[in-house]
């Protein structure tokens, strides 16, 4: 079992970049299907939709990434900040830009999941759930 979703679906992201794989498939919550959807408004996946299956009991979703020009994923890398054992809260003043503004923070507030760039705008704060380049 799984204790830590956000973590097992980012690295589940990077490591398919890595070796090249186009589409991801992940269990499905709630929240990690909208974390799927924010990183789509981001341009770091191309599609996020639901596996149907009806003899299944187990819900998933499927993500394709994204790619460049030249094939290459637009993903390069991730790193988890707030952890199950460490929860990390940031006011919307001290969210910094991710890799020179390359990247994205990835944010769980009050007014749902939002990106570095949203938070700084809107001047919302919250849990600071990963950075994505």
């Amino acid at each position: 079992m799984v204790t830590d979703r956000i973590g097992d679906f980012i690295i589940r992201l990077q490591n398919a970049a890595m070796i090249g794989k186009r589409e991801v498939s992940a269990p499905y919550s709630t929240h990690l299907f909208t974390i799927a959807k924010k990183l789509r408004e981001l341009g770091f996946l191309d599609k996020v939709e639901m596996k149907t299956k009806e003899d299944e009991v187990k819900k998933e979703f499927v993500v394709t990434l994204s790619c460049d020009e030249s094939g290459a994923p637009k993903l390069h890398g991730v790193k988890r900040i707030s952890k199950p054992g460490r929860r990390l809260y940031a006011p919307h003043d001290s969210i910094h830009k991710v890799k020179g503004g390359s990247g994205s923070r990835i944010i769980s507030s009050s007014a749902g999941i939002i990106s570095d760039a949203e938070a700084r705008k809107t001047k919302v704060g919250g849990e600071e759930l990963f950075e994505i380049w």
